[in-house]
């Protein structure tokens, strides 16, 4: 009863909260509904930044991985630091002075609408098939290896997904589909403190238990037991993240992933001035550091606990049973409720996104260019009701045989090393023209595709013997390939020409926003970026 009582009432007052802040809130323009209207400050940046990242799979597969191999898979979060930095103090700036509301704005001022349209439907297509079913399938079978739901019901394991799935998803729903950005952001960040005293909890109680009441002396016992685990330079085979691939497709992949993904980055562009958005990217920087405390470093004190238990196929099994024997049940309720919130950040913040991309970039830029803001609103939430439904539908069918936080990152990286390659021209050169953009943005993602599932054998084989190999090439590595394919690609197409500068490209200083940078955004990113070296430097055996 008291973990029932405890989760309905963090639950509710979540909601309560996001509700009363956003009650006197008019949803009657684009920018109000999709941007918060300007309005988000730096700490509610920070916050639905978290959350929007982190969820069940993270907690459950990071830390599976860390039991199986070794604290290398930490870079997923620490590398993530160093892109942030350069979202802050590059992108942001560029983006607020053109008053974005998405990324594939952008290619239109740069190139045409067309390139708009065909980033916009690759963001889409990348949210529907992968993100948004698949975060609601992690979600529902990391509650159910947490807490046992089906039991707790008396229902099927089956059973307990479907409701767990439609339940996370309608709940998630609400809040993108009514409530717009700022609802979702403030849920997100109310959720984020949760998870951060939650994620904590659970390795420092564990610690306590391993070192009979003492914290700091079960870390010792731990570390000099498992000295090996870490080693954050850990380069075993069969490793899900090789050393190696940190200066290759992991650069690749953070960029993308930090600097110009749309349901990451619109939490910035909704920020009411570029200081508060440039002190949110960083203060979740500086957050990300911390991420290993709890998504890496409980996989490491499981193996030390359960060594003897688990085997190595039951690696997943490793952070659920770390949480039941260290968690007090009066935590339960807490523990589950903040779990269900990582998830539903996740959800609705990746709808919201997909709304944006489809009423901006889509539907008023081919369909109705004439379309009134009240109109969009209507759209994006008709829109965002049809891919919850969607995702709701297809989650429980995934096949989970396999790692679902392989195919989650290998299906992004199909989209993100081309995406970026032709976002980055845009940016930073006039030697590339929409020609090029529209045809590298199709052929991009169908050579990672074909590399990496289609022909993946006979790649593997020719790149083994090439390089000469001992294992595999890892589909990082490939999503490099991939991107300085398509760089090159997109510069042979162009015929090395120089694109006349388009009126509509010409960054102009956004009338409505402060555009002055955070005074101290230099120092802080030089901060983040040393702590982050600083980590490898410390912990490399």
């Amino acid at each position: 009863m008291t973990a029932a009582l405890s989760f309905i009432g963090f639950t509710v007052t979540v909601a309560a909260i996001s509700w009363w802040l956003t009650r006197k809130d008019r949803m009657d323009s684009s920018e109000a509904y999709f941007l918060a209207g300007r309005s988000l400050t730096a700490w509610v940046i920070a916050g639905s930044l978290m959350l929007t990242n982190l969820s069940t799979e993270h907690l459950i597969g990071l830390n599976a991985d860390a039991f199986n191999h070794t604290i290398a898979v930490m870079a997923w979060e620490t590398t993530a630091a160093l892109a942030m930095v350069l979202a802050a103090l590059y992108f942001l700036p560029r983006y607020l002075a053109i008053g974005l509301t998405t990324i594939p704005e952008f290619l239109a001022q740069r190139f045409d609408n067309t390139t708009r349209v065909i980033a916009s439907l690759l963001f889409l297509f990348s949210y529907a098939v992968a993100i948004l079913p698949v975060v609601l399938l992690f979600g529902a079978e990391g509650l159910q290896s947490l807490f046992q739901v089906s039991d707790a019901f008396g229902v099927s394991p089956a059973q307990a997904k479907w409701i767990m799935v439609w339940g996370i998803g309608l709940l998630g729903s609400m809040y993108a589909i009514f409530g717009g950005l700022k609802a979702v952001a403030i849920s997100d960040t109310i959720n984020g403190i949760g998870f951060l005293i939650a994620g904590l909890l659970i390795p420092l109680l564990a610690l306590r238990l391993v070192g009979d009441g003492d914290i700091l002396a079960g870390f010792s016992q731990v570390y000099a037991a498992e000295h090996s685990k870490f080693d954050i330079t850990g380069d075993e085979p069969g490793s899900f993240l090789p050393f190696g691939v940190l200066f290759t497709g992991l650069i690749v992949n953070q960029v993308f992933f930090w600097c110009t993904n749309q349901s990451i980055i619109q939490r910035a562009l909704g920020a009411k001035n570029l200081k508060e958005a440039q002190k949110g990217v960083l203060i979740a920087a500086t957050f990300k550091l911390l991420g290993p405390i709890a998504v890496v470093l409980p996989g490491v004190i499981a193996y030390h606990m359960f060594k003897d238990t688990l085997s190595s196929d039951q690696y997943l099994q490793a952070y659920p049973m770390l949480v039941r024997t260290v968690l007090p049940t009066v935590f339960t309720g807490f523990f589950a409720a903040v779990m269900v919130g990582a998830v539903l950040s996740t959800f609705n913040s990746v709808l919201n996104s997909a709304a944006t991309l489809f009423s901006e970039g889509i539907y008023r830029s081919t369909v109705n260019p004439e379309s009134s803001g009240r109109n969009q609103v209507r759209i994006g939430r008709l829109f965002s009701a049809v891919l919850a439904v969607a995702a709701m539908l297809v989650a429980p069918t995934i096949d989970t045989s396999g790692s679902l936080y392989i195919y989650l990152q290998q299906i992004n990286a199909t989209f993100f090393g081309p995406m970026l390659a032709v976002i980055l021209c845009g940016l930073m050169t006039r030697f590339v023209n929409a020609r090029a953009a529209k045809v590298s943005l199709l052929v991009g993602p169908l050579l990672f595709y074909l590399l990496n599932f289609v022909y993946g054998n006979a790649y593997q084989a020719l790149m083994m013997k090439l390089f000469n190999l001992g294992e595999p090439l890892h589909f990082l590595h490939t999503l490099a390939v991939v991107f300085l394919l398509t760089l090159l690609m997109l510069f042979v197409l162009s015929q090395g020409k120089r694109e006349p500068v388009r009126k509509s490209a010409v960054p102009v200083a956004n009338a409505s926003l402060n555009l002055e940078p955070w005074r101290y955004a230099r120092v802080a990113g030089a901060v983040i970026s040393v702590a982050t070296v600083a980590c490898y430097v410390l912990l490399a055996q």
